[in-house]
């Protein structure tokens, strides 16, 4: 398993609207992805850690499972993600940084 992360690190003026954009509108674009095999929303909650521990501080993170890197590769070059690429620009305001990784997956338990 593969999955293709998305981190929106800082916040929006209207964080309801942005999430809603990436459900509503952003979500059904990257669904056509080549091999995409889910689509998983990551939002903070509150927490509290009784060690002192550095907090991450990502508005939302986007995790894009496939099968395996071929499809991820297939999905990368892919009409949709041209697509997807073009809708970023109508997103509602967001102040911070993106970022996109690709890691393997392991289940341990």
């Amino acid at each position: 398993m593969i999955s293709y992360f998305v981190r929106y690190t800082g916040a929006c003026p209207n964080g309801q609207a942005f999430t809603d954009y990436y459900e509503q509108k952003h979500a059904p674009i990257l669904r056509d992805l080549t091999g995409i095999c889910s689509l998983i929303l990551h939002r903070p909650v509150p927490w509290r850690d009784p060690y002192e521990v550095k907090q991450g501080g990502s508005f939302l993170l986007a995790q894009m499972v496939f099968d395996d890197p071929e499809q991820l590769a297939l999905a990368l070059h892919s009409p949709a993600r041209t697509r997807a690429r073009e809708d970023f620009a109508k997103f509602p305001s967001f102040q911070g940084h993106v970022t996109h990784e690709a890691l393997s997956a392991k289940v341990i338990f």
